[in-house]
């Protein structure tokens, strides 16, 4: 009997994993590993990347257990790599993946992976303790300040403005709801006063930082009392954009992470019209623990009134969530509820 040639290429002859083009490659990375994690990955992808790859999974041929190996195994090394460079910085993955895998495989995988990379700004202090970073930056001008916190992570940058004195704490939360994009001339003179290099910018396109998106996530992450201490400050220098600030520190469907009596309280302030508006457009999550803290009946009579409201729009329900979210935000304030945040001992009662 002949012997039969291997799908893939042309001869018998097999493709190795570097002669698959990018596409192919993902295409058979997904295959391997299963449909329904497959299908998660595709909620992140636009629509233009799930044709091409379907279409290219629809013209796979048969991969054999090798070739899927040495995919996975070029994928898990670039994740790794990923993971290195978020965390460390492009040196400190080269360090560690030299030590795994050894100098010219190393080399290899960061410069297939820089070749699109553009080096984040003030990376060289990412992997240095927030305390350090505190003592270094708090006698620096609030602008400058507020620049470096804003492409922290949100965690370091949490613990530097809680820790920072209150007269400048509201000055750099303001500064950073206010910063759009900043040039990269900016950037280099900051990181040369600051006595440090920045890796090569791959473009000389501006870089978007700040904004009220991250000083919401930065406040968010810090303690209760000194988010308290900068909105307030904030409402007497700018009640716009700390009103802003405020719609956004906690959204509806945060609603979930509020015990269950917290809800039950939250919902005798509410409108029964309200909620049914507020409740079209969530997932049922967010549904089921709120029909979970309501009497059968209840619950029963607002899927009724949510049924026979028929369409609503988006704006009167983002409308009634917003009131709801206020009545949660009052109720905070006036110690009647607790909203867990980060970093906050739980409480014993």
């Amino acid at each position: 009997m002949a012997k039969q040639a291997v799908p893939g290429a042309a001869g018998g002859k097999k493709k190795g994993p570097k002669e698959y083009t990018g596409r192919q490659k993902a295409a058979i990375f997904l295959v391997t590993i299963g449909s329904e994690i497959s299908a998660e990955i595709f909620k992140f992808l636009r629509e233009d990347e799930i044709e091409t790859l379907t279409f290219e999974i629809a013209r796979l041929e048969t991969i054999d257990a090798e070739q899927k190996d040495a995919i996975l195994q070029e994928f898990q090394e670039l994740m790794m790599a990923n993971q290195f460079i978020s965390t460390g910085g492009i040196d400190y993955a080269r360090e560690l993946l030299e030590k795994s895998l050894g100098s010219q495989k190393a080399i290899d995988i960061i410069n297939r992976l820089t070749s699109s990379l553009q080096v984040r700004p003030f990376d060289f202090i990412r992997r240095t303790d927030p305390a350090h970073i505190l003592n270094f930056i708090q006698q620096e001008h609030p602008q400058t300040i507020a620049l470096i916190l804003a492409y922290l992570e949100p965690n370091k940058a949490s613990y530097i403005l809680q820790n920072m004195p209150h007269e400048v704490q509201s000055d750099v939360a303001r500064r950073i709801a206010m910063m759009d994009r900043t040039s990269p001339e900016v950037l280099r003179e900051v990181e040369r006063v600051l006595e440090k290099k920045l890796s090569s910018l791959s473009s000389e396109d501006y870089t978007a930082a700040g904004g009220v998106e991250s000083i919401v996530e930065i406040l968010n992450l810090v303690d209760r009392a000194s988010e308290k201490q900068i909105i307030e400050a904030l409402e007497d220098e700018d009640p716009e954009l700390a009103e802003e600030i405020k719609k956004r520190m906690f959204v509806f469907e945060d609603i979930v992470m509020l015990d269950d009596k917290a809800i039950q309280k939250v919902m005798r302030e509410v409108d029964s019209q309200e909620l049914a508006k507020a409740l079209k457009s969530v997932d049922s999550e967010v549904q089921d623990k709120i029909f979970k803290n309501m009497s059968k009946r209840a619950a029963s009579m607002l899927k009724e009134d949510m049924e026979y409201m028929g369409p609503v729009r988006l704006k009167d329900v983002e409308e009634a969530q917003q009131k709801i979210v206020s009545i949660i935000r009052h109720l905070e304030d006036t110690g009647e509820i607790v909203v867990a945040r980060a970093g906050e001992d739980e409480l014993v009662v």
